[in-house]
């Protein structure tokens, strides 16, 4: 292996691209005190733990590489549409 090649570490989260109603759901949930964030478990595991008003509350779920950012993008999706006209 070349020393400029970086060799990918096991707690690389991979990349996702959000799209512009995923950001502007992300930006809605921070101004709305939901905070969203992914939480490493293991090598190559993550969870997604959800603050709301200061209460936390992780996802039963685990997610690898890659799939933990769309999965943080669906919760804020998720408490956008629930909670938008209501806050």
């Amino acid at each position: 292996m070349s020393p400029l090649k970086k060799k990918k570490s096991p707690w690389n989260m991979g990349e996702y691209t959000p799209t512009k109603e995923e950001l502007k759901a992300y930006a809605w949930c921070i101004r709305n005190n939901i905070i969203i964030a992914p939480l490493a478990k293991a090598e190559g595991c993550w969870l997604i733990e959800i603050t709301i008003n200061g209460k936390k509350n992780r996802s039963p779920e685990e997610f690898i590489r890659n799939v933990i950012w769309e999965k943080l993008y669906q919760y804020c999706k998720y408490y956008y549409d629930k909670y938008d006209k209501k806050i």
